[in-house]
């Protein structure tokens, strides 16, 4: 049995290494982070996906129970969204990720709210939200070379947080696309700008 998972997780980094992505084994569990059309370097992928994974372990040991809180990191910049049982905890969440130092994180954006957890109604509209925002992504198709895979889309609360390796004219389309997006209350870009 153990040598047959051994086989299936040696299948599966050989099929990631093949399609584009690159393989990151967590706790015994391949994970696949696509660098096929990523302007970040695949170090740097693999840098984000075990900053998110060690920041959502130490939040849950270091933070008192009752918060909800979700962590995406981009080329080393960590987003922070969600809910905090206290402005304590909110601010300590923002420590916990600026002091996290294999890897290091670079910059933290800590949007964080006060405030119970979300109903399951609010997070499905936020997952649609991110939909169909990807989705709409993929009408820009007046700029040359762009690539909407390269926008990582989050939302919470309805407002949109996008991030990526971009050019002005990149953010400024993605930014127009998504603010037009019904039910999207505010975009907030994060994006680090190429020359």
């Amino acid at each position: 049995m153990r040598m047959k998972k051994f086989r299936l997780i040696g299948a599966a980094l050989l099929s990631l290494s093949l399609s584009g992505c690159a393989g990151l084994l967590v706790g015994g569990t391949a994970v696949a982070v696509s660098v096929a059309h990523d302007r970040r370097t695949t170090g740097s992928v693999v840098d984000d996906q075990t900053i998110e994974f060690k920041l959502y372990d130490a939040l849950n040991k270091k933070l008192p129970p009752g918060n909800r809180i979700s962590v995406t990191s981009y080329n080393g910049a960590v987003l922070l969204t969600g809910e905090t049982v206290s402005d304590a905890a909110r601010w300590q969440a923002e420590e916990i990720a600026r002091h996290l130092r294999e890897p290091p994180v670079r910059m933290v954006h800590n949007e964080l709210i006060v405030g119970s957890p979300v109903p399951l109604s609010v997070q499905s509209n936020d997952a649609l939200l991110t939909t169909k925002v990807k989705t709409a992504l993929f009408q820009i198709n007046h700029i040359s070379g762009f690539d909407p895979t390269r926008v990582k889309v989050v939302t919470s609360q309805a407002v949109v947080y996008l991030m990526g390796l971009v050019r002005m004219n990149e953010a400024d389309a993605t930014a127009n696309v998504a603010s037009q997006i019904s039910g999207v209350r505010q975009v907030v870009t994060l994006f680090e700008l190429m020359d």
